[in-house]
């Protein structure tokens, strides 16, 4: 075994990197999300090109020990260090992609993206090309195929402000059962405005696939006697 890391090794192991990262990169980038192909990429390689650099440290002070016995006690190599900071460090770059709002959160399947494509990256620097490859698969049909096999479906709540009870409480109704939409549970109050009865309703529904809640909204905003339709956070 040569105690040095070769320039087709390096060749070979900055190739593995671009095309493992160059896959994921590329089903985010397809989905529109914050990191895409070349971010992915750049994470990767840069993490292959610390751990190929932590390896040749290693290399150096064995081949060090080797030439210069009485030192050999002297000399020391971790080989986990600057790996160590890989891993806390890209944590960094993935916080950039995650955004947070009134409703809702996002990027954060981007962020732990990038944090796996950084692990490749290590394996992949480190010359452990099975690990690298099998885990980059694993990877791939998380983010492609696991969100098609497992259906998790999300619920939300709707807030309506109204008057004219009877005729818009048909209004809505109709119109959640044209589109689809379950209703699991509501809450109604009533107040008075300006001598005017003023009702509130809030749904907490189930939508199908093709369907957003942006849209219900517009829709429902439409209506002749609806005065509000507002998304609640859960």
């Amino acid at each position: 075994m040569t105690l040095n890391v070769t320039i087709p090794e390096i060749i070979i192991r900055l190739f593995s990197a671009v095309l493992i990262a160059g896959l994921i990169g590329y089903d985010r980038e397809q989905k529109n999300h914050p990191a895409g192909i070349r971010t992915h990429i750049l994470v990767c390689v840069g993490a292959c090109v610390v751990a190929m650099i932590q390896q040749q440290i290693g290399f150096q002070a064995i081949d060090f020990a080797k030439a210069f016995p009485k030192y050999s006690g002297v000399v020391r190599a971790d080989e986990a260090r600057l790996i160590a900071q890989v891993v806390s460090g890209v944590g960094f770059l993935g916080a950039g992609t995650i955004v947070v709002t009134r409703h809702s959160v996002t990027g954060l399947t981007t962020a732990a993206s990038l944090w796996a494509t950084a692990g490749l990256g290590l394996a992949v620097g480190m010359g452990y090309y099975p690990i690298a490859f099998i885990s980059a698969v694993v990877v791939l049909l998380v983010l492609a195929l696991l969100k098609k096999v497992i259906k998790v479906q999300h619920y939300q709540r709707i807030e309506v402000k109204y008057t004219h009870k009877a005729e818009t409480k048909a209004i809505i109704k109709k119109y959640f059962a044209e589109h689809q939409i379950q209703v699991r549970r509501f809450s109604f109050k009533a107040s008075e405005v300006n001598h005017e009865k003023v009702y509130t309703n809030v749904y907490f529904i189930e939508i199908p696939r093709k369907m957003d809640y942006v849209q219900i909204v517009d829709d429902l905003s439409d209506g002749e006697h609806i005065q509000q339709v507002r998304l609640i956070n859960l």
